[in-house]
């Protein structure tokens, strides 16, 4: 059903998103008298409909990049030159970035448009009647734009503090810490505007709670942003959701239902922020299929309407006819087998089901078989006889090796090279879907999240509050997620790790290895340990388009 209801809004939507593209110097003049201003709480949500539809196309696409690909937890490799991308994905790996980097331009881009959107979005309310749909609107739109400039200040440092429109004109970077205390104040001022409700009215919307994450979020890495801790502020926020009563971890059972296609408000009881995706409406680039699954597994997951039809266990490559459609994922992004150990400590944990790797089979039981040549299996098979069959059982190496080309992070361009690396399936390839776009929701807040939020704020020096311990909190996580025994201790260290098992592929680890002191380390291909790489450059594009605009250090 709500699937269905996004499908009917966002088709209502569409005429609207063509504000992100103006230009913020041009007077603008609204399509709103005061006989057509919005007046039922549909009509607000229509019109701040761009908002959102700004955010869905970039959390699960650019900024999945920037979070994710500049830590040990994702890598996005080459095969024979596929996916090389003028070495946009190994400046990523390698912490080589420059201020053209193509992800680092995008992503300044993406939320500087979402921020231009929201001021845009403002000013088009500010003349409506008065009444609680609009202060709740305006409310929700300060809050969306506060988490941009919270990207923006987490991402680039000290930014522009642009808020009105039209624009008076170009502006210099405020500092980090201002960008940080502006966040901290819009969201205390709209707090008491945004809702309590948690339902499918509120699902994909800020509430209070939205807001109590985001500030919860904040004040931990305060030492980060600003060179001063604020542990006690980070446990209040924290407690303001805990003591709600609305949410509550997601059993055991359940857990890796959160994010399949079906998710939504009312499959889990821990999203407290999502983004909504859904493929028959827009492009909204939540195609994570299309860059986790192993080329060979199209069949078994039905990416992108592939299907075995009548056959019973195909070999790929091999079988035709009956029904069956070989539709193949590109498959380049893996993670690495240093951050899959954190997984492999326990086999009783449900997450370690969220990762592909070793022998592959059908859900018979048999092994899945792979069809090509001598030479597609291994390019550097040197027998006259190359081009004769081979078939062989798909196999998920959790190592990677650099076969063809270390300096480009090439692996090579045969079925050996395409299998290593674990795979990531925690958002379950989408069956249903006939394109690479699937219907998982994406949660940018969740309730364990900010559980284990609290647990660390104690340990950094947080005043405890309500009877919670980190201990106790660590183990209301994980006594819903392993049937091991409860930790009996627990230190920053161990909390680490269990972050990495509990937000893998969740756009968590780039702040989390920062916070802890492991960003520079070496990992992978990765050996550079410049400090100064823990916030991106200002974009060329940007720098040139604003004068005032000065690089950050190091760049």
């Amino acid at each position: 059903m709500m699937k269905k209801t996004l499908k009917y809004i966002m088709a209502a939507l569409l005429p609207l998103t063509i504000w992100g593209c103006h230009k913020l110097d041009v007077t603008p003049k609204s399509l709103y008298t005061e006989d057509v201003f919005p007046q039922t709480e549909e009509q607000f949500q229509a019109l701040i409909g761009p908002v959102y539809t700004s955010l869905r196309g970039h959390y699960a696409l650019t900024y999945f990049f920037m979070q994710e690909c500049s830590t040990d937890e994702a890598v996005l490799l080459a095969f024979g030159g596929n996916w090389y991308d003028g070495a946009s994905y190994e400046m990523l790996h390698r912490h080589t970035w420059t201020p053209d980097h193509n992800w680092t331009t995008t992503a300044w881009n993406d939320v500087t448009g979402l921020v231009g959107t929201c001021n845009q979005t403002l000013y088009l309310l500010q003349n409506a009647p008065e009444g609680e749909a609009k202060s709740s609107s305006l409310a929700e739109v300060r809050a969306i734009r506060a988490y941009a400039y919270w990207e923006l200040m987490d991402l680039y440092g000290g930014v522009p503090l642009d808020t009105i429109y039209p624009s008076p004109g170009l502006q210099p970077r405020a500092s980090r810490t201002e960008v940080f205390n502006f966040v901290a104040s819009e969201l205390k001022a709209v707090i008491p505007d945004l809702k309590t409700e948690v339902d499918a009215t509120t699902y994909g919307k800020p509430t209070k709670y939205f807001a109590y994450a985001l500030l919860a979020k904040m004040y931990l890495n305060a030492e980060v942003y600003t060179g001063s801790g604020k542990y006690n502020e980070c446990i209040a926020a924290c407690d303001s959701i805990i003591q709600s009563g609305k949410y509550a971890v997601q059993p055991r059972s359940t857990y890796l239902k959160m994010f399949y296609p079906d998710n939504g408000p009312t499959t889990q009881s821990e999203f407290i922020f999502a983004i909504p995706y859904d493929p028959s409406t827009s492009d909204g680039y939540m195609f994570y299929g299309r860059y986790d699954l192993n080329r060979n597994l199209g069949m078994k997951y039905g990416y992108s309407g592939a299907t075995v039809g009548s056959n019973v266990d195909p070999v790929v490559n091999q079988t035709t006819g009956n029904g069956l459609v070989n539709s193949k994922p590109s498959g380049p992004r893996a993670t690495l087998s240093s951050f899959l150990n954190y997984f492999l400590e326990d086999t009783d944990d449900i997450r370690l089901k969220q990762w592909l790797y070793g022998p592959q089979y059908w859900d018979d039981g048999n092994p899945i078989m792979v069809a090509t040549t001598k030479q597609g299996y291994d390019q550097f098979y040197s027998g006259s006889d190359g081009s004769a069959a081979y078939v062989y059982a798909l196999n998920i190496d959790t190592a990677i090796q650099l076969r063809q080309n270390v300096s480009l992070l090439d692996c090579g361009n045969d079925e050996i090279a395409w299998n290593q690396g674990a795979r990531n399936i925690k958002f379950y390839p989408d069956n249903s879907s006939s394109t690479r776009n699937q219907n998982n929701d994406v949660p940018v807040y969740r309730y364990s999240d900010i559980l284990l939020t609290k647990a660390e704020a104690i340990l950094r020096g947080g005043t405890a509050t309500e009877g919670e311990t980190a201990l106790s909190l660590v183990n209301e996580v994980r006594s819903n997620r392993t049937t091991a025994a409860a930790w009996t201790s627990v230190s920053l260290e161990k909390l680490y790790e269990e972050r990495c098992r509990e937000f893998a592929w969740e756009c968590q680890h780039r702040d989390d290895m920062i916070r802890f002191g492991k960003f520079e380390d070496t990992y992978g291909f990765k050996t550079n340990k410049d400090t100064y790489r823990e916030i991106f450059p200002i974009p060329t594009a940007a720098r040139t388009a604003n004068s005032k605009l000065e690089q950050n250090p190091g760049y």
